[in-house]
């Protein structure tokens, strides 16, 4: 019993040993927060650049950049429901639901990149409803509308999932 007693204790030596080394100089274990003297001679811009989710990381642009896919979707407003992707429009409702709840659990939190992507699933639900409503319109009935895009969507999503097996069967 000493033995593993032994071995334990010289994990849990060099996991300690480990943190340290790669321990930012002052950090006293807090991750992303600076000192309240340090943070009070910084100017606005100089806490915005230095923030961990300041102008030079990607925590900044990424949300920058997706806004081009929110505006595409809003310049599609003027576009006829017939014209219009059912299952690129619920890609983007679901992709705006989702990320939008997983940037409010991620550390740092980032607030930006959650409102693009909420304001991304806005724009898909806004895109699915006139969907929805255009095919509504041509049956007369909701129900027929709604069992053709089932069928649409299981239709796409067993060629995705058969195209994805064959990839992975290529690759294996």
């Amino acid at each position: 019993m000493s033995s593993s007693r032994v071995g334990f204790r010289f994990f849990e030596s060099s996991r300690a040993a480990f943190r340290a080394a790669f321990r930012r100089p002052g950090a006293q274990g807090r991750r992303f927060q600076s000192s309240d003297a340090a943070s009070q001679q910084q100017s606005t811009f100089q806490r915005m650049w230095n923030s961990p989710v300041g102008v030079k990381t990607v925590h900044f642009w990424a949300p920058v950049m997706k806004w081009a896919l929110v505006i595409a979707g809003i310049s599609d407003f003027q576009r006829p429901a017939e014209k219009l992707s059912l299952t690129q429009n619920g890609a983007l409702t679901a992709t705006g639901a989702i990320w939008t709840r997983w940037c409010l659990i991620i550390k740092p939190k980032n607030y930006l990149l959650a409102a693009v992507n909420f304001f991304l699933g806005c724009v898909g639900v806004v895109q699915v409803t006139r969907i929805f409503n255009y095919r509504r319109s041509l049956d007369g009935s909701s129900q027929a509308a709604v069992k053709d895009m089932e069928q649409e969507v299981a239709g796409e999503a067993k060629a995705v999932a058969h195209e994805v097996s064959n990839a992975v069967k290529k690759s294996t």
